[in-house]
């Protein structure tokens, strides 16, 4: 009797697939960072949606592990990131998830800002020890979260850890705010920074989208010594093959696919592991129900209403009209500037757009996350395919 075997393919946000493909000189370089004897660089792991940021995240936690680093952190939401005070909760309450069991040793206990506590023969490191430590602490937030962080190292080197790291996805969401006179972007890399140089071991690994970076080093120009970049692209060939082979290669596996249904799904994939993710599960279930042959326009139809049209549906009329010029560029699946937008649409629109209406437009685009600027100035797409789309879109109106 033959045993079931369930459509291995998995797309969606964070979702680990059944197979990683490449990824290795990402992960090599992680671990090139957890050797450093003195955190001189941090890590950004940064791409765009769907390129597979959050999955190898949660691959290399496993990796700290090993080479006997703790681990802290979870996802960054935009009320993490209001003020100061918030996101000194975040990190205490994430760090005291981990530190709860551990015990401040008597000598270790004079002059750390127990003041307010009571006295009791077993201080633990959990929550309650964190806050008092940091509400008795004389200065501002980031000279009590320091004080924290210290206290906290001053108890964990007595064990065989290498150190601590703190990572955060959806770091996008990190912003100062000048307007309301609230910096905790910039309180975050002031912190660590000033722990790094006292030889403290706590390392940041921050994931986010690509205006990731650029924010950090907004926020503090020395961010950008203070960070190693890892950009994710999408897969090689050979590396989309083994995302869409490796999940069926079981003998049980009842889908087989031939030569020329490979080829297809990678280049409609464009090699996107989501994209991946996305088409194999529709094709396994087509070829489950008696497919012969990858049903590609339909899956293209029903990718662009799951995943692309509801980012479409983001942009007023106007903003479309823009989209699509910049559709047509030949640079349009790379890098653009404002210049060539504003050109092109003298080429081919009636009413074109002047270079400072460009500007304008694409600031309100990347506030949708269709668009970003790289620090050079130049803009991309923030969404994988998206040009592709767009162009099916002009295709369909006509």
């Amino acid at each position: 009797m033959q045993t079931e075997f369930s459509n291995p393919f998995r797309p969606g946000a964070g979702h680990k697939p059944p197979y990683l493909a490449g990824r290795i000189k990402e992960t090599e370089e992680f671990r090139r960072l957890l050797k450093q004897d003195v955190i001189l660089e941090n890590l950004v792991l940064t791409g765009l949606r769907g390129v597979g940021k959050t999955v190898l995240l949660d691959t290399l936690k496993p990796v700290a592990i090993q080479q006997k680093w703790l681990w802290v952190g979870t996802d960054l939401s935009e009320s993490a990131s209001i003020d100061e005070e918030r996101i000194v909760l975040r990190l205490l309450t994430d760090l005291s998830v981990l530190t709860a069991s551990f015990v401040i040793g008597e000598d270790e206990r004079p002059n750390i800002g127990f003041e307010a506590m009571p006295s009791r023969a077993d201080i633990k490191l959990d929550f309650e020890t964190l806050r008092s430590i940091y509400a008795e602490t004389p200065g501002l937030p980031a000279d009590k979260l320091k004080r924290v962080l210290e206290v906290v190292w001053t108890v964990l080197k007595r064990t065989p850890n290498s150190g601590l790291i703190f990572a955060y996805d959806e770091a996008q969401n990190l912003s100062d705010h000048s307007a309301r006179d609230s910096y905790p972007l910039s309180l975050l890399l002031e912190v660590f920074q000033s722990l790094q140089r006292k030889s403290i071991p706590f390392m940041l690994t921050l994931v986010g989208l690509p205006p990731l970076f650029p924010k950090l080093v907004e926020a503090r120009t020395y961010a950008e010594r203070m960070f190693r970049v890892i950009f994710l692209d999408s897969l090689t060939d050979s590396e989309s093959r083994d995302a869409i082979l490796k999940p069926i290669e079981d003998a049980q596996c009842p889908v087989k696919l031939d030569e020329q249904s490979i080829e297809l799904i990678v280049s409609v994939s464009g090699g996107y592991p989501y994209f991946i993710q996305f088409i194999c599960r529709e094709v396994y279930d087509a070829f489950m129900q008696g497919q012969t042959s990858v049903p590609v326009n339909e899956i293209r139809r029903k990718l662009d209403t799951d995943f692309f049209a509801g980012r479409w549906a983001r942009a007023t009329d106007r903003q479309r009209e823009l989209l699509k010029v910049i559709a047509q560029l030949e640079s349009a699946d790379a890098e653009f500037t404002v210049q060539m937008i504003a050109e092109k649409s003298e080429e081919i629109l009636e009413k074109s757009f002047s270079a400072s209406h460009v500007n304008q437009m694409l600031v309100n685009l990347a506030n949708a996350g269709l668009v970003y600027k790289n620090r050079h100035g130049r803009y991309s797409f923030a969404v994988p395919l998206l040009n592709d789309f767009i162009l099916r879109q002009m295709a369909d109106e006509k």
